[in-house]
């Protein structure tokens, strides 16, 4: 069997997604992996575009290169005054349509300068780390990094930077916007992305506190 489409079925496990939801997830139609599957093994030609929108919805990285280094460098374990840990939580925050994390772990932490996350006011013991997946919010923030979230600033201010989780468990980041008490923008700052309005029942969906205790919170830089 290809390889690509046995990666692509066991991610779509994990992910409890069908090939037709995670096809519109990716391109806006039901027919990506369908399409994949079709082709015969001798003639098949993958749009890289478009598997590079499916690995992002399957929380996967499109790769091409050097063989990697498969044990991680060693941690340096930092303490003392001038320095604070910020835990990193084994969740992905999706710039696009949502990724789903269940009840993060935390899975490690970096160390930070205490004196840069006071001119942020970032208390390092309300703060986390996620992944971000998705470019919607390119170039500020783009598939891989590492998004630093501050759980103290939970209120929506204007133009700022979100992460938060819908009520299905999908966490996102978006800018945020509440032009009046009845409804609320988000927007990319990748202009391929159009804003949503969410008005009504829809417009607490950011309210569900998921993904290791994440719920609405501002990003640290933003």
């Amino acid at each position: 069997m290809d390889p690509i489409l046995e990666t692509i079925d066991e991610a779509l496990k994990k992910k409890g997604l069908s090939d037709a939801a995670a096809s519109r997830l990716a391109v806006g139609h039901p027919s990506l992996i369908k399409n994949f599957r079709m082709e015969r093994t001798g003639e098949k030609r993958y749009n890289l575009s478009a598997l590079n929108k499916l690995a992002s919805v399957l929380g996967l990285e499109l790769y091409f290169g050097t063989p990697r280094l498969q044990d991680p460098p060693p941690s340096i374990d930092i303490s003392g005054e001038e320095f604070a840990a910020v835990h990193r939580l084994a969740a992905e925050a999706s710039a696009g349509p949502g990724a789903l994390n269940g009840d993060a772990e935390i899975v490690g932490a970096l160390a930070f300068r205490r004196d840069w996350l006071a001119k942020l006011g970032v208390n390092p013991a309300r703060a986390c780390l996620v992944t971000v997946r998705g470019d919607s919010m390119a170039p500020g923030l783009r598939p891989g990094d590492l998004a630093l979230i501050d759980h103290q600033r939970s209120e929506v201010a204007p133009g700022k930077v979100f992460a938060f989780n819908d009520i299905d468990g999908e966490t996102r980041i978006k800018r945020l916007e509440r032009p009046d008490e009845k409804s609320l923008i988000l927007y990319s700052d990748n202009q391929a992305y159009a804003p949503e309005l969410r008005k009504g029942v829809d417009l607490n969906r950011d309210q569900d506190p998921r993904a290791g205790g994440l719920e609405r919170a501002q990003l640290g830089v933003g």
